[in-house]
């Protein structure tokens, strides 16, 4: 198989995700593209057009997914997704190849372990496996798939105690733990006047002011909390630790308008010994603390965090990888997710993950790249995991 070629192609179907974009011709041409290469490396095949009221309303929405059975084995499933960020200020949707690197949107996240994964298998075709297998292409996990997901349990049981194999994650060590999430919208209320009779109005960027000040003094609180679960070295730190930034402010017409309302949004990220509830808790008690200001939550999207997975697959994982590399590890990852907590903590399954994504390969920026020896690595890797 020429990987090169297929992420190639794959990186040219832009399937950019954004509340004003569209991807979903270019997700039916991702599948059509997909199915026949799945097919080459010993799969049945079996495409699921999500429901609308199970994509948040949106259609088009369709999946492949990839089975090579074998009743009586563990039972493994591989999860990918076709979905990308949008990208500006350069030429994201034409690939091209320098230096031993692959460059363009979806390069590492996450079309490179869509590539890896089909080579592998391609590897592995001929050969005794041990697990009875499935393999997800999924969509919409940059913005939110949970009922998604959800609804494909149907199509991939069984799936309690199952052995989940997520590509969407970093290459050099086995992900065995991740972030929960909260991502709110706050919304500050004012009262909108001509600029020049101010005294009649009340400004809501102003207003903001002192909920922003109450947000830092929690994050100073939050970000002194340590988790147990070592991460990777790469990253600059030693074991995974909680966030709290405000990413978005909005507020304002124009110039010689009194705002009516400033909307602030924070992405709090948790370790896994905390609590989402918990975490929600004391985030609205902060916001309640300010007083003589008007605000509401306008929005709220929850993960709940993924606790670490000490199980011998990941041994075997992680003994394979450094046969492979030379290099090892089980740690956390420093993100979060719909899938990871749906399938740990309501289906009960067994998740880790191994993709192709480093720290320097620009995932969700410009100039994203996947280094093509860690997509030939991955795929040796997962050649010898799944035989025998």
């Amino acid at each position: 198989m020429d990987y090169v070629q297929v992420l190639k192609d794959l990186i040219s179907l832009d399937t950019s995700i954004a509340p004003d974009l569209d991807p979903s011709a270019n997700y039916a041409r991702t599948v059509d593209y997909l199915e026949p290469l799945f097919k080459e490396v010993g799969f049945h095949t079996q495409r699921v057009l999500i429901p609308p009221e199970h994509a948040e309303g949106k259609s088009g929405r369709v999946n492949l997914l990839a089975h090579r059975r074998s009743q009586g084995l563990p039972r493994l499933l591989f999860y990918t997704h076709i979905d990308v960020v949008p990208a500006q200020g350069w030429d994201a949707f034409t690939p091209r190849v320098e230096d031993g690197k692959i460059y363009g949107r979806g390069a590492a996240d996450m079309k490179g372990g869509i590539a890896a994964l089909l080579l592998g298998l391609e590897m592995a075709k001929d050969k005794p496996w041990r697990f009875d297998t499935s393999a997800m292409v999924t969509t919409d996990e940059e913005i939110t798939q949970a009922s998604q997901i959800r609804y494909l349990r149907q199509f991939l049981e069984p799936t309690q105690g199952a052995y989940f194999f997520s590509l969407d994650t970093s290459f050099g060590y086995v992900q065995i733990a991740a972030l929960g999430c909260i991502h709110v919208d706050i919304k500050v209320k004012g009262r909108s006047v001509h600029s020049g009779m101010s005294h009649l109005g009340e400004n809501a960027v102003e207003k903001a002011a002192p909920v922003l000040d109450a947000l830092l003094e929690l994050k100073k609180k939050v970000t002194r909390r340590r988790s147990k679960v070592p991460v990777h070295p790469a990253t600059g730190l030693k074991v995974m630790e909680p966030r709290l930034n405000i990413n978005m402010i909005h507020g304002g017409l124009k110039v010689n308008i009194v705002p009516d309302e400033c909307v602030i949004t924070v992405d709090r990220r948790l370790i896994p010994e905390e609590n989402l509830a918990e975490a929600e808790k004391e985030l609205m008690d902060t916001l309640s603390s300010v007083k003589g200001v008007q605000w509401e939550i306008s929005s709220i999207h929850r993960n709940a965090t993924v606790p670490p997975l000490h199980d011998p697959i990941t041994d075997q994982l992680a003994d394979i990888l450094k046969q492979v590399t030379g290099q090892t590890g089980q740690y956390g990852e420093m993100g979060s997710g719909d899938f990871g907590p749906i399938v740990a903590l309501e289906w009960g399954a067994k998740l880790f993950g191994l993709g192709t994504i480093r720290a320097d390969c620009h995932i969700h920026g410009k100039d994203e790249f996947v280094y093509q020896r860690d997509i030939e690595d991955l795929a040796l890797v997962i050649s010898r995991f799944v035989t025998a």
